[in-house]
């Protein structure tokens, strides 16, 4: 009989490269002077000198900025795109940076224009006559917004998005791996490259040092060196007043990739892990990505679902676990590395603060988060029968303090739906809490005399957990994060119920299930049946 490949077959011995790195980094500008009404009205009177603070003044600053962009565009002969709302931005600018690229030079790839909301200042007017004034507040309006798209010598392609109206808004996108490139580069470091990534290199402790060095000084020192050089609609006797921009995380992918010695070696391990996935893991979905969008007589076909499609040559498969804004995303890149990448939409949900200079925080919470995971799915495929855990939790025993800790027996329903909970990709990653265990217990405890999952018995079995040894808290906080032997205990009580013990009984009425082992069941239960019959003891009762 073959044995089949798991996660830890393919991991141990099958790894050319593993590499941690920031990958695309979509930052926030934001003027933090300008953020509510009373600061709007200060900048136009006390900074700008103006006795009414009229929005008449932000159509001459809108203005001013708009002819400084042509001029600009015009000067440095720089090509200028309108993008139409269906346009995939970088693939209009795509052939621009190349030939900014190809100069090795940095520059201003193309300028792009779009109309698109964004949070501006609506004035609201007060009074009449001579005693008119203006009030501000914060609404989505569609305005004009420009795209300076640039090719850096440290950060490869990126661009910086400018809104023409007040209080100018701002965006900065970059990408990590595309730094690091450089910087390997410059360092004298070989290695060949990946989509977005690096598939091998001469010196990986050296390559992993550079992608632990981008931090926030770097990234503000590269927006500060392109705000001195593009138009701004805000002057330098407007910095000198305070009213400059500011950096925010707004969206950050922070990335483990894993590089296997052979194609082959990564198509199994991703395998293993879909089908482990499908039942044990729980994520958010399971989706196949496909290359080209399905068409019907040479026009796009619609908005429509191809749910059948098989993994064949191109289509990627994603494996996606959501976390509040947030996800975890895991699959294939070229066909040889896997790429674990959290995507943190709200730093928020990482526990973080959103100011640039948080971000070292947010990349040790976020490749935590990517390793836990990694760990999951291995404990996932090597848990065996023979694990102390399971004996020590079989039965009731007392903690080193004393205290009872009550047995959580295989079969047992409540303890069968726990074990099926913690199963749950993300309280592996993000750990546990009273709301997050009820919210999953609820769909998977079926119990006639129970119909809700209360507060305090999410309480009880917490506890009970602790005591086995299966979760730990977190100090301070009342947050709990499964232990290696709670991982064992989760994965390996549901895979032997759910894909052992629950087919086999249900093999007779199962109509899908395999000729071979229905006729051993068979054989079996003609073999029980003989013998009872010679002992003389009746196989129904009456």
């Amino acid at each position: 009989m073959a044995t089949p490949v798991t996660v830890n077959d393919v991991l141990d011995g099958h790894v050319g490269l593993d590499l941690e790195c920031l990958d695309r980094i979509y930052l926030n500008a934001y003027v933090p002077n300008l953020q509510v009404g009373g600061q709007v009205v200060s900048f136009l009177t006390a900074h700008l000198g103006y006795p009414i603070p009229s929005p008449a003044i932000f159509d001459k600053i809108g203005t001013a900025f708009r002819a400084a962009v042509d001029r600009f565009a015009a000067d440095e002969h720089i090509p200028v795109v309108r993008f139409a709302k269906t346009d995939r931005k970088i693939d209009r600018m795509g052939r621009y940076l190349a030939r900014q690229a190809a100069t090795g030079r940095s520059g201003v790839a193309a300028i792009g224009i779009a109309q698109e909301f964004a949070q501006v200042f609506s004035p609201s007017k007060k009074g009449q006559g001579n005693a008119v004034w203006f009030s501000f507040t914060k609404a989505k309006r569609r305005v004009s917004c420009y795209y300076f798209y640039l090719w850096d010598d440290e950060f490869g392609p990126g661009f910086i998005k400018v809104c023409s109206y007040f209080p100018y808004p701002a965006k900065v996108w970059i990408n990590g791996h595309e730094w690091a490139k450089r910087q390997a580069t410059h360092a004298g470091i070989g290695y060949r490259e990946l989509s977005n990534g690096f598939a091998a290199t001469d010196d990986p402790a050296r390559l992993q040092a550079i992608c632990d060095r981008l931090g926030p000084a770097t990234i503000e020192a590269f927006v500060e060196r392109w705000l001195a050089v593009l138009p701004l609609p805000l002057t330098e006797a407007d910095r000198a007043a305070g009213y400059w921009w500011e950096l925010s995380m707004r969206q950050v992918e922070v990335s483990r990739t894993i590089v296997f010695t052979q194609p082959r070696h990564a198509r199994s391990f991703f395998e293993a892990l879909v089908t482990d996935n499908l039942d044990i893991g729980r994520p958010e979905q399971v989706e196949l990505i496909f290359s080209r969008w399905p068409t019907r007589r040479g026009r796009p076909s619609g908005q429509q679902r191809f749910s059948t499609w098989l993994v064949t040559q191109g289509t990627q498969v994603t494996v996606n676990a959501a976390y509040k804004h947030s996800r975890i995303k895991q699959y294939l890149k070229d066909g040889r590395a896997l790429r674990i990448e959290t995507v943190v939409n709200d730093t928020a949900d990482l526990g973080c603060l959103r100011r640039l200079h948080h971000l070292p925080e947010l990349q040790a919470r976020a490749r935590a988060a990517n390793r836990r995971l990694l760990d999951t799915e291995r404990v996932g495929q090597g848990c065996v029968l023979a694990s102390p855990a399971f004996e020590r939790i079989a039965h009731p025993t007392r903690t080193r303090e004393g205290r009872r800790a009550p047995a959580l027996r295989f079969g047992d329903p409540r303890v069968q739906a726990l074990a099926g909970a913690l199963c749950h990709t993300l309280l592996a990653v993000t750990g546990i809490t009273n709301k997050s265990l009820r919210a999953l217990m609820t769909g998977l405890l079926v119990e006639p005399n129970h119909t809700n999952y209360s507060i305090s018995r999410a309480s009880y079995d917490l506890t009970r957990l602790r005591r086995n040894g299966l979760i730990e808290r977190l100090p301070g906080r009342n947050l709990y994060r499964l232990t290696p032997d709670g991982l064992a205990f989760a994965i390996f009580y549901s895979k032997v119920h759910n894909r052992v013990l629950r087919p086999l009984l249900a093999t007779t009425d199962a109509p899908h299930a395999p000729p071979p082992l229905k006729a051993a069941l068979r054989t079996i239960d003609t073999q029980i049946d003989a013998r009872l019959a010679a002992a003389r003891l009746p196989t129904t009762t009456a």
